[in-house]
């Protein structure tokens, strides 16, 4: 999977990373490797199943829509 991060530099000095695509994921670090290494672990921790997602009830429909 390819993701669009976004890479700028922090007031505070270091960068901070974004990713456009998933709301909320955001990460810092001191050096451009160190925050792209802390996205790649955010973005990884944001896609990961949660057990919560498998919990629905009964009359629940999952549904798959194209876009």
């Amino acid at each position: 999977m390819k993701l669009r991060v976004v890479l700028e530099p922090s007031d505070e000095g270091g960068f901070t990373a974004i990713v456009p695509a998933l709301p909320g994921c955001v990460s810092e670090g001191d050096t451009r490797e160190e925050a792209l290494a802390n996205i790649k672990e955010a973005i990884e921790l944001y896609l990961e199943p949660v057990d919560d997602d498998a919990i629905q009830s009964p009359d629940a429909e999952v549904l798959e829509i194209a876009v």
